[in-house]
Parts: C-alpha cells; sequence; structure tokens
C-alpha cells in the first residue's frame, strides 16, 4: 500500500491559523496525506474542508479536551501508516515529509520531527535532553546548564521532540498507547518520547526539514497556562516513566 500521512490539527479559537497551515499544506503538494481538524472549543471554520486536494476529517468537542485527549481522538480515526501530531501555528515552506518518512523508513526509529524555526529564523530548542529533578532545579534558581544540541546538517538523536510537530511510525504510537491523557497540557510529549525510547525506539531530529513555529508561550501570559504547565511538570518529575528512562540511561 502506499504511504498515508495523518496529520492531526487542534484548533482552541485558531481557526484563522489553521486555513493559512491548510493553504500551506496544499501549495506544497504533499502526496499521500489526510488531515484531522479537531475544533477544540465551538469556532466557524473560514475554509470549506471539501475544498482541499486531500481529505479532511472533522471532530467537533461539545468541551474542550487537553492536547493528549485531543490527538489521541483523532489517532483513532487516522487511516495512515504515519501519524503527525501539528500545530496549527505552524507555516509550511517546503515540504517537509520526504526528508523525515526517510528517516522513518528505519523501524527502529518511531518518531521525528523537524528543525523548528521561530519568525526571525532562529532555531528554537524544540529538541532536548530528558528533564530531571536536578536539572529543574537549577533553572528555577536561573543556574541552568547548557543542555541542549548541537545542530548540524546530519539529523541527530534527542532525547525529545516538541509536539508542535511531530511525526510518528503508526505502529510506534499505538504500541506505547499513544499520548498519557493525565497530561492536559505540557509534557505530553516529553512523556511520549521518554515512553517510545523505553520500548526501543529512537527519535531523530531531522536538519534538512524546517517548518516555522508562529506561537508565543502561553504559560507567560495567562495563570491556566502556567498551572498546567506546573502541575505537567510535577506529574512527570514523580513518574515512574522518568525514574525508568534515567536509569536506562545511567546503564
Amino acid at each position: 500500500m502506499p504511504d498515508l500521512i495523518s496529520v492531526s490539527i487542534v484548533s482552541h479559537g485558531q481557526a484563522e491559523l489553521a486555513a493559512r497551515l491548510f493553504d500551506d499544506l496544499r501549495a506544497q503538494k504533499p502526496t499521500g496525506i489526510e488531515v484531522i481538524l479537531t475544533l477544540n472549543i465551538d469556532e466557524a471554520l473560514p475554509f470549506d474542508p471539501d475544498s482541499f486536494p486531500f481529505s479532511v476529517k472533522t471532530i467537533r468537542n461539545a468541551s474542550p479536551r487537553g492536547f493528549a485527549t485531543n490527538h489521541n481522538a483523532a489517532f483513532e480515526l487516522a487511516d495512515g501508516n504515519f501519524f503527525c501530531v501539528l500545530n496549527p501555528d505552524i507555516r509550511v515552506t517546503a515540504d517537509p515529509f520526504l526528508a523525515l518518512i526517510k528517516e522513518l523508513r528505519n523501524p527502529a526509529v518511531g518518531a521525528v520531527a523537524p528543525l523548528i524555526l521561530d519568525t526571525d529564523g532562529a532555531i528554537e530548542d524544540s529538541a532536548r535532553p530528558f528533564p530531571t529533578l536536578s536539572s529543574l532545579v537549577c533553572k528555577a534558581l536561573g543556574a541552568e546548564p547548557k543542555r541542549y544540541y548541537e545542530i548540524g546538517d546530519e539529523s541527530i538523536s534527542p532525547d525529545w521532540i516538541g509536539g508542535m510537530f511531530m511525526l510518528l511510525r503508526r505502529d510506534a504510537f499505538a504500541a506505547v498507547g499513544g499520548f498519557d491523557a493525565r497530561y492536559h497540557l505540557y509534557y505530553e510529549d516529553v512523556d511520549l518520547c521518554a515512553r517510545l525510547r523505553l520500548a526501543g525506539y529512537d527519535i531523530r531530529l531531522v536538519p534538512s526539514a524546517s517548518v516555522v513555529h508562529l506561537a508565543r508561550r502561553q504559560s507567560r501570559r495567562d495563570i491556566r497556562y502556567l498551572l498546567w504547565h506546573l502541575c505537567s511538570m510535577t506529574r512527570y518529575i514523580l513518574s515512574g516513566t522518568r525514574r525508568k528512562v534515567e536509569k536506562a540511561a545511567a546503564r
């Protein structure tokens, strides 16, 4: 069967951004994609879902749900052998999927991501080592050591990749049970990558593919997002997954 990428996009009052992303996808003419668009709150669409050269499935939530729950629900509707988690505030200026799928041809690789750039072209820190209790304490004290990766031309294997754009093998996502829905927002990507690694899968960042991220960090501007961030961080730090992945890394 030919490859099919199921792209999951969740809009929380971001239909205008989603419309631009849909136009980007149409302009790049990627082969073999379908889009599952989740409207997390009631909003009108500024476009006709049937006007695109790819299938668009729409989910309208009766009440808002978390990041993990929404993407897990989209996965249940997905027909593709690859599953892409994509934020509506991503802009796609060149087809990233060819290079990413090439990396995923290796069955040992469970998830990949392109280089994430901000609107000025600077590289965002979307691929990092796993957070540890000591690294978070140092960060809180303003003494966080450099824990980032050197980016060159070749793909690298970071501990985790950000959920604004990740492409996964369907079988890998299913094997670990998808996202942990107990993470309402934040750290669900860290937790997923940790469980993928514990299951024996590699995680790759592919610099030959890149996209632009328009986001501003909500947790710096809205107390709800700050609380969700703190709750998710605490959940991960106290989790057995964190302890297992640190123990595995120490071997």
